[in-house]
């Protein structure tokens, strides 16, 4: 049967879990002549509030039991609301088994989610799992041609204008809205739960995959114009921008929220004060420093060239000092867990510039997942947290680094972890000096990250390039010894790569010939 397009609201039921707004909801309710059925705790603070309601076990004269895991199971409610209207067999069988009609339905869900976030042994998790709840907001959705569901405090006012709008009636698009909006919460529950058995049987990659998100917002197009394009927050509630703060400036765009990510997740790495300049979700610049004005200095050296247009990730707050030296050329964003005010006020003259704050860091060590989209399917990985520290790596040169060339060494690594691949990136004092990311060839990224170490090195006005001596990382292993020459002869001292070609015995030969140190990792850092 179509929906009629305005259908009255004479009976409710209201059974929430979070009582936000509730007894203004039911007070308005109350005020439109709607009869209000609830059960235990909704029922309490709605009779608390003076507002007549009547319990659902005095309604279907059976009372709740299990330790409430049973009360609106019963035909008196599920007939109630699934009962077509203007359908003659339906209303006699509801009038012969003395069913009223329950045209609203207000449910929010057991806090399941929150439940397990706060790390909840395995019964409380369970108990934790609504039944009643999402068997309510399923057959109220599913007979929205005459039922209208609320899973959503936030609804309510708009339930009360509709009301208002519609002399106590709704309208059958408004309906429709909240059933796809109840749809998308049970289904959203359902995932949840599904996601946790996963995880509390050991599985890190279930039969069924679920990926669920809540949009925030709706972006003025992709990584090009003409394609759509929209951002969701998982709820993971990961410092960075999904959880950000826009403190000012237009709209991020696709490319920016793709970027900004990038740059946090990179600066996250170091517990120094640290600074990311990020184009094209490849960083330009990386530096660490004893505060994080030397930092941005020494990152912004590295290319200002590229810089422009870019993103600007901290790990630090953002001070008056690195603001005055940000604005000094065209920045798209800037992200830092927090801003001095000062800082703050001289960005607000610059309207086109975005500042982001996240209130803290995020845990570069945490486990987490990246999904990628193929035709057909997806591809699930874990995050790539991997880590090396001095004691992991193998010496195979002749020379020892020194220590200094270790530290700027496992700089290197970290960086490069963060860089497309083929990558290579030459460090000097805690500094990127040089990127090359993205070639098909290691030998090109080389040779490309050499000479942006003499461009820089011109835009310093230096007559010597920022790469001599310097320490050189790769992503992963030299394949052949031309990519290590390479970066010999650019003026590296010292190399970081994960070995394992089956060349490499003529590559550490290569750098004995060269007097490089070498070192291995035994852990490559793709980046595709």
């Amino acid at each position: 049967m179509s929906p009629s397009d305005h259908t009255p609201i004479r009976r409710a039921l209201i059974s929430v879990s979070d009582k936000t707004g509730l007894i203004d909801f039911a007070h308005a309710l109350h005020e439109f002549g709607v009869v209000i059925l609830s059960t235990g705790g909704s029922a309490k603070a709605i009779r608390d509030a003076g507002i007549p309601v009547t319990e659902v076990a005095d309604h279907t004269g059976f009372p709740e039991m299990l330790d409430g895991r049973v009360k609106t199971l019963h035909p008196k409610i599920h007939g109630g609301i699934l009962g077509i209207r203007g359908n003659a067999a339906h209303e006699q069988a509801m009038a012969d088994a003395e069913i009223d009609p329950i045209d609203l339905v207000v449910v929010n869900l057991y806090p399941f989610e929150a439940t397990v976030a706060k790390g909840a042994d395995y019964d409380t998790c369970v108990e934790n799992i609504d039944i009643g709840g999402p068997s309510m907001i399923r057959a109220a959705a599913k007979n929205h041609a005459a039922v209208t569901v609320v899973v959503d405090p936030a609804d309510y006012v708009r339930v009360t204008s509709e009301l208002a709008a519609n002399y106590g009636a709704t309208t059958v698009e408004f309906r429709r809205e909240l059933a796809h909006k109840a749809y998308a919460r049970t289904g959203e529950y359902d995932a949840a739960i599904a996601k946790w058995f996963a995880a509390a049987r050991g599985e890190t990659f279930p039969e069924k995959l679920f990926i669920t998100g809540t949009r925030v917002q709706e972006l003025r197009y992709g990584e090009n114009p003409h394609q759509q394009a929209a951002f969701y927050a998982d709820g993971s509630n990961r410092p960075g921008v999904a959880t950000a703060r826009q403190v000012q400036g237009k709209e991020l765009s696709y490319n920016n929220l793709n970027d900004t990510d990038a740059a946090f997740e990179l600066v996250a790495e170091f517990a120094e004060p640290a600074v990311a300049i990020i184009k094209h979700a490849n960083p330009c610049g990386v530096a660490t420093g004893k505060d994080i004005l030397k930092a941005y200095a020494d990152a912004l050296k590295c290319d200002p060239v590229s810089a422009f247009g870019g993103i600007v990730a901290l790990n630090r707050r953002l001070t008056l000092g690195v603001a005055e030296e940000v604005s000094k050329i065209f920045t798209e964003v800037v992200i830092a867990p927090e801003a001095d005010d000062e800082a703050i006020a001289l960005f607000a003259a610059k309207k086109n510039l975005r500042l982001l704050l996240t209130g803290g860091m995020p845990d570069a060590t945490a486990p987490g997942w990246f999904a990628k989209t193929l035709a057909g399917g997806v591809l699930m990985q874990s995050r790539d947290n991997g880590r090396i520290s001095p004691d992991e790596v193998k010496v195979v040169s002749k020379r020892v680094p020194t220590a200094a060339e270790m530290r700027d060494l496992l700089f290197a690594f970290t960086v490069a972890k963060h860089v497309k691949s083929n990558a290579i990136v030459y460090v000097k004092d805690n500094a990127t000096v040089g990127i090359g990311a993205g070639q098909m060839s290691r030998v090109d990224s080389s040779r490309i990250a050499a000479r942006k170490a003499e461009d820089a090195a011109h835009a310093a006005g230096l007559t010597e390039s920022l790469a001599k001596g310097s320490v050189v990382a790769s992503d992963a292993f030299f394949p052949f010894a031309d990519g290590l020459l390479a970066a010999a002869e650019a003026g590296a001292t010292a190399v970081i790569q994960p070995g394992g070609s089956i060349r490499d015995a003529d590559v550490i030969a290569a750098a004995d010939e060269a007097n490089l140190a070498m070192v291995f990792t035994g852990m490559r850092h793709f980046r595709h």
